[in-house]
């Protein structure tokens, strides 16, 4: 385990908050979550995890000595070596990045700071190029207005956990970024994750090393690379499913399976096979608000970023081509029943954020279809964001499936991989079945009568 006991102060226990706390609380840190919603840490308190997300809530129970939880960040302050900012960074309508909670922290460190420290503020939340340097301003107009002479650092040091797999990416990541200017904060940045770096801690029983795992690596940079690391990473990938998509729509044209077509360029080491599932596009906190955020930026340089850009729009187009499917085979959308299989934009979780089933759903409500919905985890948080949606909520698939027209696999939960087909067959109105994640096997749907359609297949 790690020799240097730190205390790190983490504000926002959203994913990316709470998981990282968690994990270096596990670690042996003496880690302090800071929301200012009440009830949220009333929960934490309790040890109930806030968020949905595998493992948490059993890294929480092993890591509870080394956790606190409060709405105030000043009783939290005292002998802090690392402040973490975790808060939500919203987009704007025009795609620029609404910072404003990250400099509300910085204003609330910059009010309790005194002489006597020398702490690393670190950016943690996804933020705009120059974050670093506009949060140090911030602290140091605060400090000056109080007259106080402390010595702090600012650093970039961006996250980049999948939700689902939060806990794994953060205890074996491919590599951890800093970007910062001065040598000390480098320093606390590697005692702070030198049990990750030199994976010398206790392996969590539901958490081993991945097969072949070694070391990650320590990339040290200036805090504007940083930023754009984080910003290229993201639209990288994004562009990355984007590509296959595409490659999906000429592969149905042309009676090309992008199954195949996907191995067969993903087996060169320099493409690789992840990011390579051909499917309803992208969703979630990240790709979507991280992608408009970089365009934006650069259209600030009036330089445009046009892959990026045609990223984006090759996305949105392929929830639509849902609609169009279903279009082709029933002919008449209106007056039908249209189930569909999952909600969240991926597996283990219940996010919806930027989720591709929302805008399926808008679609076919405005086109006169009922929509039937099931999820085994996202169902409650839809209802929560979504009530006005005239939807009806089932328990299972196989209620979803009575009297349906059709239905659409939105997510691939690893449980519908057993679903009883010839039950479902038997209670649909009509057999159709679009398989939004190529999750299934066309030929044995095809032989239980089923019209199915998967994408670029």
């Amino acid at each position: 385990m790690n020799n240097v006991q730190l205390k790190v102060v983490i504000v926002g226990t959203g994913y990316v908050g709470l998981s990282t706390g968690v994990c270096l609380a596990y670690l042996g840190h003496k880690v302090v979550c800071i929301d200012k919603n009440k009830k949220i840490i009333d929960t934490l308190k309790n040890g109930v995890a806030t968020i949905y997300e595998p493992g948490l809530q059993d890294m929480m129970e092993k890591a509870k000595k080394n956790l606190i939880f409060t709405d105030t960040l000043e009783d939290a302050y005292p002998d802090t070596n690392v402040f973490i900012i975790a808060v939500g960074t919203p987009s704007k309508t025009n795609g620029d990045v609404n910072i404003s909670a990250v400099e509300k922290v910085a204003e609330e460190i910059g009010d309790i700071l005194n002489n006597n420290c020398r702490p690393v503020i670190v950016n943690k939340s996804t933020v705009p190029i120059g974050s670093a340097r506009k949060v140090e301003s911030v602290i140091k107009t605060r400090l000056a207005r109080r007259d106080i002479q402390c010595k702090f650092f600012v650093a970039s040091n961006p996250e980049f956990l999948r939700e689902g797999v939060a806990i794994i990416d953060t205890l074996y990541p491919d590599r951890i970024v800093v970007g910062a200017d001065e040598t000390p904060a480098i320093n606390t940045l590697r005692q702070l994750y030198e049990p990750i770096l030199e994976q010398n801690f206790s392996l969590p029983l539901s958490f081993q090393r991945p097969a072949g795992f070694d070391k990650p690596s320590f990339i040290v940079t200036d805090p504007t690379s940083a930023e754009l690391i984080k910003y290229a990473a993201n639209s990288f990938l994004a562009m990355k499913i984007s590509f296959i998509n595409e490659f999906a729509g000429l592969a149905e044209k042309v009676g090309a399976d992008i199954k195949q077509v996907a191995q067969g360029i993903g087996l060169d080491k320099r493409i690789g096979t992840r990011y390579l599932e051909a499917g309803l596009g992208w969703g979630g906190s990240c790709f979507g608000k991280d992608t408009r955020a970089i365009v934006y930026t650069a259209s600030q340089y009036n330089y445009p970023m046009e892959l990026i850009q045609a990223a984006i729009r090759v996305n949105y187009r392929q929830r639509l081509n849902v609609v169009e499917k279903l279009q082709s085979i029933i002919k008449v959308i209106r007056g039908s029943t249209i189930g569909l299989i999952g909600l969240s934009f991926k597996p283990n979780t219940d996010d919806l954020r930027d989720a591709p089933s929302i805008d399926i759903i808008k679609k076919l409500i405005e086109l006169g279809a009922r929509v039937k919905v099931y999820d085994p985890v996202a169902l409650n948080e839809f209802k929560r964001q979504f009530s006005e949606l005239a939807v009806e909520y089932c328990d299972n698939v196989q209620e979803l499936s009575k009297n349906c027209d059709a239905l659409v696999l939105i997510t691939e939960w690893s449980e519908f991989s057993s679903i009883d087909w010839e039950k479902v067959r038997g209670l649909m109105r009509q057999k159709v079945f679009i398989d939004g994640r190529n999750m299934f096997d066309k030929a044995y749907l095809e032989k239980l009568g089923f019209t199915y359609q998967g994408v670029g297949r």
